[in-house]
């Protein structure tokens, strides 16, 4: 008995007909998105502002290097609870299919705005399953070597060459989730449409139908079977 394959998450739902509007995140997983945005981007300043001593400036808009510093690890806890809230809602949604390996192949076509080569797709198609899945593992090693440096509540946890190693590692990945960040943002404004989701909840049905049908027509199944979704 093969298993009933999911494309949706619970909130998601075809909202009007005339015109067709549908509601693509819940507003817990909207401010959700949105902490762990702000989040990045303060970790992103504020690392900065220790990576090189002609970025020291940047500790100004926190208040000074001592506050920076304390503030730093403590965003980067906030920003793993926010991101473990996520991941709890979306992790199945973003486990790779088989259209998932057809898709990639034929992404020239997508690059090209030629999306009607692409395979039918669920909620989400495969370069936003890579960044989902590489944002977690690089959020995992971050605190963990975040963890191993954190001499002020942790000074005697690593030797002091694994917390140079640390060091190093946790910069490396930093700079891993940086880039994943900005393509994130990037892939975001370059389809038309997608911001939309992370800001109102809904998108349009056009939008749905273009790029993610296949996750269209189980909500207009779901709905055509029990209207009072």
């Amino acid at each position: 008995m093969t298993e009933k394959r999911i494309y949706s998450a619970p909130g998601d739902k075809i909202e009007t007909k005339h015109p067709v509007l549908v509601s693509r995140y819940r507003g817990i997983t909207r401010l959700n998105h949105w902490v762990t945005a702000l989040c990045m981007i303060l970790l992103l300043l504020s690392g900065f502002s220790f990576f090189h001593p002609s970025l020291f400036w940047l500790t100004g808009l926190f208040g000074g290097g001592q506050t920076t510093r304390w503030l730093h690890p403590i965003v980067g806890l906030v920003l793993v609870a926010s991101f473990l809230l996520l991941f709890v809602q979306m992790w199945k949604l973003n486990l790779p299919r088989r259209e998932d390996v057809e898709w990639s192949l034929k992404i020239g076509d997508m690059l090209k705005g030629d999306e009607d080569k692409l395979p039918e797709l669920g909620k989400y198609n495969a370069g936003q399953k890579l960044v989902f899945w590489g944002m977690s593992a690089l959020i995992i090693v971050l605190v963990t070597t975040g963890i191993m440096i954190w001499e002020q509540y942790f000074p005697h946890l690593v030797s002091i060459p694994v917390r140079r190693v640390a060091v190093a590692v946790h910069a490396l990945a930093a700079v891993g989730a940086i880039l994943i960040f900005i393509v994130h943002v990037y892939a975001a404004i370059w389809t038309r449409g997608t911001i939309r989701a992370m800001t109102r909840g809904t998108v349009t049905g056009g939008w749905a139908f273009r790029h993610h049908r296949k996750w269209l027509r189980e909500l207009a199944g779901r709905q055509h079977t029990d209207p009072s979704k």
